[in-house]
């Protein structure tokens, strides 16, 4: 027994609709700055596609996500597919590192080798990409904000506008004042960013994942609050962890002073559930009852 939330499929229709349209907007960029980067030579400009491919594979798997976890539970799969979300954002973050790791490699070696760039196509290639992908990160900013799998799909989109806005003032000063190492330097710090943005993303994906308690939660506080109720003694063995971006679960095993009756624990049990879904965000809860029961009381009991 438990609080749960009723899913708008309105809204997760819209955010496959514009998950859609950003797909589409960055294959259309993705194309014409490959074409752009190796007709120019621009290894930034080249990078920035790199980036933009990498953002339609991370939309590709946030959309196929975002379907999947709308799947039903079964006998096989009691929790359904509730986590694909999580799991897209790991893989999203994943990949941001890796290109950005790819991306460090190449600098690094065209710092050694500086070619001459036809800055023309550098600089209005840049501008359609700042365009598209502006556009891409105003449609998913909203949903960003309470998803992580869109987050991860909006983070991979807004670092790519940035990049996109350092290889146009790239351009400008290669075209104006012709110092064209500034190619390498911008694909250097582009990619350090990817790093920096990735790594937050993958580490919040991971937690969930492993199921550790969210960051926002403290145990010996949960523990504290539950044991002020008067029927209650002991409260241990608790588990807490996050499911997906709905669902919080708690478990725990409880110390009762009095053999009470099937009925009075069904009371007690609806205080804790309202307890520490308005102190703390839980919405799920499974408790073990127990009275004179012999065994390890601690909070945390590795089973």
């Amino acid at each position: 027994m438990g609080h749960s939330h009723n899913h708008n499929h309105s809204h997760d229709d819209l955010k496959g609709r514009n998950l859609i349209i950003s797909i589409i907007l960055n294959i259309i960029i993705t194309v014409a700055q490959v074409i752009g980067g190796l007709l120019s030579g621009s290894l930034s400009l080249l990078s920035d596609a790199l980036h933009n491919f990498s953002d339609v594979i991370s939309l590709v798997v946030s959309y196929i996500a975002n379907k999947i976890s709308k799947r039903k539970a079964s006998l096989q799969k009691t929790f359904g597919y509730k986590r694909a979300e999580i799991l897209a954002a790991f893989i999203n973050a994943s990949t941001l590192i890796i290109v950005a790791i790819l991306l460090i490699i190449e600098a690094i070696e065209r710092f050694q080798n500086t070619q001459e760039i036809e800055t023309n196509l550098v600089i209005w290639l840049s501008i359609v990409a700042i365009l598209g992908n502006g556009f891409s990160v105003l449609l998913l900013k909203k949903d960003a904000e309470a998803n992580m799998n869109m987050k991860s799909a909006y983070l991979h989109l807004m670092t790519d506008m940035m990049a996109s806005v350092a290889v146009l003032i790239g351009g400008l000063l290669m075209k104006y004042y012709e110092v064209f190492w500034v190619d390498s330097l911008l694909t250097l710090i582009i990619a350090l960013y990817l790093i920096f943005m990735g790594y937050d993303l993958l580490k919040d994906s991971v937690k969930v994942l492993m199921l550790f308690t969210p960051d926002t939660i403290q145990v010996k506080d949960i523990v504290q609050d539950i044991q002020q109720l008067a029927a209650i003694k002991n409260v241990h063995h608790v588990h807490i962890w996050q499911l997906n971006e709905d669902e919080i679960h708690l478990e725990a095993h409880i110390d009762f002073n009095n053999d009470i009756s099937l009925s009075e624990f069904d009371i007690i049990l609806h205080e804790v559930e309202e307890l520490v879904f308005h102190n703390f965000g839980i919405n799920h809860v499974n408790i073990q009852p127990e009275f004179g029961k012999c065994g390890d009381k601690q909070v945390i009991v590795q089973d």
